[in-house]
């Protein structure tokens, strides 16, 4: 097991430690320690089993508010074990966030005990071809119908696509020009008009589809929040799971971690083990910083989070330090390995693959960076030496 001397830093309670000790349990004896081929299959199996165990609650957030220090634990610990069980923990947590946050009484009641038990899979379908990182240019629209929205355009990059019960989609609504004309809606699967347009396959296999709505009809009870307040919903949502990323990149870091000590401290090579030889020593010093600095940053912004703050500019470092440094930890992993690093199928050689999506998906590293410098700016009052524009 990985190093758990961080769970007595400040930043956590009693509960959140017990809360981590518990899952490491649980997963040791029910998280696979293989991927299976049939993606879709295995990605239902986790989430049953995760909401079997109690541990999609957290996710969810039905009966008490998110935790996002118990959130980051969750996905620290899944991913260190099994990337798909992370995705699928994460995804029921974003896929319903919305609700969670904005939905009925109504809303709530029909989907989010479902999610937590692992009985409804669900999605937040937000992405489009040409809306990725700049939200507001989404062209799939929401024409109002009398007590209906019609949809009609695409969506893409969607996780849990094509195995989803329900999708929350966000659309042009119309009452306003750009983020402001944007309302969210509660879809499930088999209404008339969507479309599974196509799979997508990526190099760590997630279930990913592209979405198509073809004069789409549903209810405006279906609606989440307001009429054009779908921006301020996606955002929201996204706020609450973005340093969960940071965690989850954490989690396969600290895998790959463990992976190059054991092996540096078993393969033999010139009459001593790789562990004796101080280039290793100093990879090995290198990922061990990277890690603890990471650590330190998501778990700050998730205090903070917790303590009702804005951290905005926070979590976008927890993002950008952990996901970067842990695509560095990874590649170190691998050299130590040598040539089984990249066998096919090798614990580090799927963590080499698992982590490069983290760097893209919620915010690419470059949009944490534009985040991160705007936050700087923004209360800086300039003189007639100083111009950023």
């Amino acid at each position: 097991m990985s190093d758990t001397h961080y769970l007595d830093w400040p930043f956590f309670e009693e509960r959140h430690r017990e809360l981590a000790r518990s899952l490491e349990a649980w997963a040791a004896d029910n998280i696979p320690h293989t991927h299976d081929t049939d993606v879709d299959g295995q990605c239902r199996s986790l989430v049953r089993l995760l909401g079997q165990g109690g541990w999609l609650e957290h996710a969810v957030g039905q009966r008490n508010p998110i935790d996002t220090r118990a959130i980051c634990l969750i996905r620290e610990t899944l991913a260190r074990h099994h990337g798909l069980a992370d995705f699928a923990f994460a995804m029921q947590g974003l896929g319903s966030g919305a609700i969670s946050l904005q939905g009925t009484p109504q809303q709530k009641e029909r989907y989010l005990g479902r999610v937590a038990r692992g009985e409804a899979i669900a999605a937040f379908a937000l992405s489009e071809p040409e809306a990725g990182s700049d939200v507001a240019a989404m062209q799939c629209s929401a024409h109002i119908d009398g007590n209906e929205a019609v949809l009609n355009g695409e969506k893409t990059w969607i996780s849990n696509g094509g195995i989803a019960d329900f999708y929350v989609v966000f659309a042009r609504s119309g009452e306003a020009p750009g983020p402001r004309g944007i309302s969210a809606f509660i879809v499930d699967a088999d209404t008339p008009g969507l479309e599974i347009a196509e799979r997508i396959n990526v190099i760590a296999p997630h279930p990913l589809a592209r979405l198509r709505f073809t004069d789409c009809r549903v209810p405006l009870a279906q609606r989440v929040g307001e009429a054009g307040e779908g921006f301020k919903v996606a955002m929201r949502t996204l706020d609450v799971f973005r340093t969960s990323v940071a965690a989850a990149a954490l989690g396969f870091a600290r895998r790959a971690m463990d992976e190059a000590l054991q092996r540096a401290t078993t393969r033999k090579m010139f009459n001593q083990v790789l562990a004796d030889f101080q280039l290793t020593q100093a990879k090995l010093a290198q990922m061990a910083t990277t890690i603890d600095a990471s650590a330190l940053l998501v778990y700050r912004a998730a205090w903070q989070r917790d303590q009702g703050r804005n951290v905005t500019r926070e979590a976008a470092m927890a993002k950008l330090t952990a996901t970067e440094g842990a695509q560095q930890v990874i590649d170190s992993a691998v050299q130590i390995f040598g040539g089984q690093g990249v066998v096919s199928g090798g614990a580090v050689e799927m963590l080499y693959r698992e982590i490069r999506s983290l760097r893209i998906y919620e915010g690419a590293t470059e949009v944490q960076q534009l985040i991160i410098a705007r936050e700087l700016l923004k209360d800086v009052k300039p003189t007639k030496e100083t111009s950023w524009k």
